[in-house]
């Protein structure tokens, strides 16, 4: 029962830091946007997918990495 209660701990302490990921792709996606050059507009475009990308990371490849 312990191992159960640690292992949520530890769940939670990860998803204190989730902002990280989100800030990261957010600056990243525009700053591809800013170079893709085809007006203003892709650069929160490409924030955007950033942000879709940082979701799917997070969901599938870092939540993962627990049950492994």
């Amino acid at each position: 029962m312990s191992h159960h209660h640690h292992s949520h701990k530890q769940e939670e302490e990860a998803k204190k830091y989730d902002y990280i990921y989100y800030v990261v792709a957010l600056i990243s996606g525009m700053f591809v946007g800013a170079i893709v050059d085809r007006g203003l507009i892709y650069i929160p475009v490409g924030g955007v997918f950033g942000l879709l990308t940082a979701a799917l990371f997070i969901k599938f490849l870092v939540r993962g990495r627990e049950n492994v």
